[in-house]
């Protein structure tokens, strides 16, 4: 009965993927209610920022502040790319890492020289393996991101970009639409893309002065356009898993219900055979 104990053998090794993988289901259904919430409590404010600079904006205030400054040529560019530390998501990783590099080529094929920076451990892994240069590494901002991991993210490749090291940064990251809509995007991050607005006067009562308001709202405005990208990357990754773990349950569960239908033929068919034994072996004695 060597078959029928091999698919014996082949259903408990699926029952066990099949609990592993709806463990994973509940943890990552979890998982995504607090980062569903933390991403509608962020996108409020992160609106109102945007609202707020694009109303203080003027094109001379670019020639004030270097946060603003946007050159005629592109020479140099930064790509930003946040992915998961963790695998287990369907194509989470894969779209984005796909963006990512569609991007890299693009500007490459404009004459821009690039550079690459990754948070998270599956991008890393990627473009490590392709011998792709990665100036920033960042395996420690968990699906719990903090503003302080965006800063820590941001700050240098801004601080380079007021003194005209690099002319422009690109971001790529999920846009959370829902736990089932989780497509990949690039983000234009610095030069700020405000559009001049009515005058400060005409909206604002500004107190202290809106240059000095610009002046420490600007940079804030960037890091929080990070941290947003960070924590809708953290609802998408746990969206995914949860839909990918999901479908890997109910294909086991379809696996199971062949695996049971073959072994129960594999039964009745040795029991049949035992019987004819039986039977042969009796009309032999006779």
């Amino acid at each position: 009965m060597a078959g029928a104990r091999e698919v014996k053998r082949r259903i408990k090794s699926v029952e066990n993927t099949k609990q592993i993988t709806r463990t994973m289901e509940l943890v990552a259904t979890s998982k995504l209610k607090r980062a569903t919430d933390r991403v509608h409590a962020t996108r409020p404010y992160a609106q109102g920022l945007h609202e707020v600079v694009s109303g203080l904006y003027s094109s001379d205030l670019a020639q004030k502040y270097p946060i603003l400054r946007r050159p005629e040529t592109v020479r140099r560019a930064a790509v930003l790319l946040l992915t998961a530390n963790r695998g287990l998501a369907g194509g989470f990783n894969a779209n984005l890492i796909r963006q990512a590099r569609n991007l890299l080529e693009q500007l490459r094929g404009r004459g821009i020289e690039t550079e690459l920076h990754i948070a998270g451990k599956k991008g890393i892994a990627y473009f490590r393996f392709r011998g792709e240069p990665i100036v920033t590494q960042r395996l420690d901002i968990s699906d719990r991101p903090t503003v302080e991991d965006a800063e820590s993210l941001i700050g240098p490749i801004r601080a380079r970009f007021e003194t005209g090291e690099i002319d422009a940064v690109h971001l790529v990251c999920s846009h959370f639409r829902s736990a089932m809509s989780t497509p990949p995007q690039t983000k234009e991050l610095l030069p700020i893309q405000a559009e001049a607005g009515a005058s400060s006067a005409d909206v604002y009562i500004l107190s202290p002065s809106g240059d000095m308001i610009l002046e420490r709202i600007l940079p804030a405005y960037v890091r929080n356009v990070v941290y947003t990208a960070l924590v809708e990357n953290a609802a998408a990754e746990q969206g995914s898993r949860r839909t990918a773990m999901k479908n890997a349950t109910d294909n086991a569960g379809d696996v199971l219900e062949h695996l049971t239908r073959t072994y129960n033929r594999a039964r009745q068919a040795q029991i049949t055979q035992e019987i004819a034994e039986i039977v042969g072996g009796s009309a032999a004695l006779e």
